[in-house]
């Protein structure tokens, strides 16, 4: 790949995220169908230093990236569309590389989403509005959670309440210390920062912010 020529300041900002990400802690959304959600989710995924999204839906087709929602959000976090006849061998394998799986899920067992571990690599699944996180999902989990709530309705929006588990999983990951050492190999962050500075050239280009 052809070095990219970006101002310093950009190309210090991205080694600076870059050593902020927690690649053992991730995110899967299952069956999603709104965009609008995937964009508001994966831009709290890059506030808290995702490094990994995945998700399904139910006709095996991408979502479209709303880019107003985003703010750019999307070309930091690696998205991965999982097909779904795979996300139980998908979840099964990672739960083998020793992620334990964590479930938003409404029964009488959950616990609440502050008494998990979130230091423990992780998968966060959350579902979509109108069926929640599918059976087979939830028989996988490690653990299930619920946010809890004192009003009327039994649930937040799913780009908020993904927005509110993240930043538990943030409050605990700071307390460990982990923003502060880098969990990247100098040899991972290299290979991600040349992908982003090509993507964000391209980009920024395209918007007239850097001249041909």
């Amino acid at each position: 790949m052809k070095k990219i020529h970006t101002e310093q300041p950009r190309i210090a900002r991205i080694e600076q995220v870059l050593r902020y990400k927690q690649p053992a802690l991730r995110v899967m959304l299952d069956g999603v169908h709104n965009s609008q959600n995937l964009s508001a989710i994966l831009r709290s995924c890059d506030g808290v230093g995702i490094q990994y999204l995945y998700y399904s839906t139910a006709d095996d087709r991408d979502l479209r990236i709303h880019k107003t929602i985003t703010q750019g959000a999307h070309r930091w976090v690696e998205r991965r569309r999982i097909e779904s006849e795979e996300k139980v061998s998908f979840l099964k394998e990672k739960q083998r590389e020793g992620y334990q799986v964590v479930v938003t899920h409404l029964e009488e067992d959950a616990v609440s989403f502050r008494e998990v571990d979130y230091t423990k690599p992780t998968i966060i699944v959350m579902g979509n509005e109108k069926e929640g996180v599918s059976s087979e999902l939830v028989a996988l989990a490690d653990k299930v959670i619920v946010i809890p709530m004192r009003g009327m309705v039994q649930s937040l929006n799913v780009s908020v309440a993904a927005a509110l588990v993240l930043y538990e999983a943030q409050r605990q990951l700071e307390l460990a210390g982990r923003y502060e050492t880098v969990q990247l190999s100098e040899s991972q962050r290299e290979t991600v920062k040349n992908g982003w500075l090509y993507r964000d050239t391209i980009a920024r280009r395209s918007k007239g912010k850097i001249p041909l």
